[in-house]
């Protein structure tokens, strides 16, 4: 295992999903990857769309320094990847472009509307990725 991606938002599944990156990137000597996605808005009949002003990509920022700020105490190098867009989307694509043979998530039980509606990041990367997932509760 050579790359490690891992889709972090400060949620406690995130933070635990981190932590697990971690201890993978340590133990294979693996790089690592961490990447905050800022949700974008699909356009409605009158608006253009763009990213979710509840969301924005400057608090994506933040949260990256605070995993760095993590990774940095237990002496992980990693590269941070603020982005824009559907987060399933983006992870997987940062995965591609990185090359990564692993991509690390959280997830929590969904709700009543991500069961119906299928929004789950972390179901996303699982169907949509081309190397292994793994899914931290």
């Amino acid at each position: 295992m050579k790359t490690i991606v891992i889709g972090y938002d400060e949620t406690e599944p995130a933070k635990r999903a981190l932590a697990r990156a971690a201890e993978l990137a340590q133990a294979f000597n693996a790089s690592l990857v961490v990447t905050s996605v800022a949700r974008v808005m699909a356009p409605g009949p009158r608006s253009t769309g763009g990213v979710d002003p509840a969301d924005p990509v400057d608090l994506h920022r933040e949260q990256l320094e605070h995993a760095k700020a993590y990774l940095t105490e237990r002496g992980i190098d990693a590269v941070y990847q603020p982005a824009a867009g559907d987060p399933a989307a983006v992870i997987v694509e940062a995965a591609e472009r990185e090359g990564a043979d692993l991509i690390v998530v959280g997830t929590r039980e969904p709700g009543i509307i991500e069961r119906l509606l299928g929004t789950s990041v972390s179901s996303g990367v699982a169907h949509k990725s081309h190397c292994d997932v793994l899914i931290v509760h």
